[in-house]
């Protein structure tokens, strides 16, 4: 698939770069930032992928957490996609911030109009490992995965249900448990109707509980001052569903932090060395 090169610039010895190209599973022009490491014009290295929260695009992430001086002192590759197709502009599609454009919740949706477009979940689990393996100098077929609010969501179900290709898995403050939140519920009664077996094959709690497991320990920082924590994040509930299953879990609850970038940045380098950790061991 041909992908059209839009910025580039060189951050820490290494290249920050925004792609553009015609998504074969979104039917729509999909955009996705990409570090590259010093190390890796020579060398093949590991690559992580970082789902988005609400309202975001691959920008958020790219130019506000930080990453790319530990990307580079770690040699990763870190791929950061949109959270939405981009351009249908359906009836409602731009009207609130929790559904529709900027949050695509990274599954497939089945009610129409959404099932022609809204199809993140085979966009992150297929097509967009696909298109890293084929352009850029990375080592496959793993994946790290990592995401934030709704791309915790995103990385945790992705993660669960696809660990031949990401065995690698954390999180920031995600929303572990949609079918029980408001956030939630209001993207799944509109992507994917009101067929509750639908909705448990993109909720992490549930897969965790019908055996969906991570061959490797899964990484969680929550911040305790989030205001978001105890209605739409709920992390015991998959805490719970992790120990009784037997999945290794380490949820650290970081005192004071809130939803925001200042948190993700704080921590951004714990997690991309769990993953080097994590990936290096398959």
């Amino acid at each position: 698939m041909q992908i059209t090169k839009k910025t580039e610039n060189k951050c820490f010895a290494g290249s920050q770069a925004v792609y553009q190209h015609n998504s074969i599973v979104t039917r729509c022009e999909m955009a996705f930032s990409v570090y590259i490491p010093q190390i890796a014009w020579t060398h093949k290295r590991p690559a992580i992928i970082y789902l988005s929260g609400l309202t975001c695009t691959h920008e958020n992430v790219t130019t506000k957490a930080g990453f790319q001086r530990y990307a580079q002192e770690l040699g990763l590759i870190i791929v950061c996609p949109d959270t939405s197709p981009r351009g249908t502009n359906f009836p409602e599609e731009h009207d609130s911030y929790d559904f529709g454009s900027g949050a695509g919740f990274y599954l497939n949706a089945t009610q129409k109009p959404w099932s022609a477009n809204y199809r993140m979940y085979d966009y992150i689990s297929k097509e967009l490992p696909d298109i890293i393996s084929h352009n850029f100098p990375v080592v496959t077929p793993h994946f790290g995965l990592m995401g934030h609010s709704m791309g915790g969501h995103g990385a945790l179900t992705i993660g669960l249900r696809n660990p031949d290709i990401f065995p690698s898995v954390s999180a920031f403050s995600p929303i572990v448990a949609p079918s029980q939140c408001p956030w939630g519920q209001k993207a799944f009664t509109g992507y994917l109707g009101d067929d509750h077996n639908e909705w448990q094959r993109y909720d992490a709690t549930e897969l965790m509980k019908n055996g969906c497991k991570s061959p490797s320990k899964i990484l969680i920082d929550q911040g305790t001052s989030d205001e978001f924590l105890e209605e739409q994040l709920k992390p015991d509930l998959f805490l719970k569903a992790c120990r009784e299953k037997g999945q290794d879990i380490e949820l650290r609850m970081q005192e004071g932090y809130d939803h925001s970038y200042y948190f993700i940045s704080s921590f951004i380098g714990d997690h991309l060395l769990f993953h080097e950790d994590n990936l290096a061991a398959q």
